[in-house]
């Protein structure tokens, strides 16, 4: 039984870590780009777009499908770096160890 006391806080200090982490990833951000930085995006830890730079350039009103087409590469990048780098980060609060549901 004294086991089950010890696991069970070790459960609540690795909870307690990965709510402060949480935080943490929201003013964490990656930055991804397409049509050779034409369109930048950038996103936080909580996967969230927070930010999106158009070049005027870019902005042909004859094309707007390639305008869309880098928007869209340009989002989807920075949605994987960003859970990548939330991914890296919770391996190294959990030790390495795959918990399912924590990435």
């Amino acid at each position: 039984m004294k086991n089950m006391g010890k696991m069970m806080k070790q459960a609540q200090q690795l909870q307690e870590k990965m709510n402060k982490l949480q935080e943490e990833m929201a003013d964490k951000t990656v930055e991804a780009t397409a049509g050779g930085g034409m369109v930048k995006v950038v996103a936080n830890g909580r996967q969230q777009i927070v930010s999106v730079n158009i070049e005027k350039e870019v902005v042909d009103p004859e094309d707007v499908e390639m305008l869309q087409d880098l928007i869209l590469a340009a989002v989807n990048e920075a949605l994987s770096r960003s859970q990548e780098m939330v991914s890296e980060e919770m391996s190294k609060l959990t030790g390495g160890m795959n918990i399912p549901g924590l990435t």
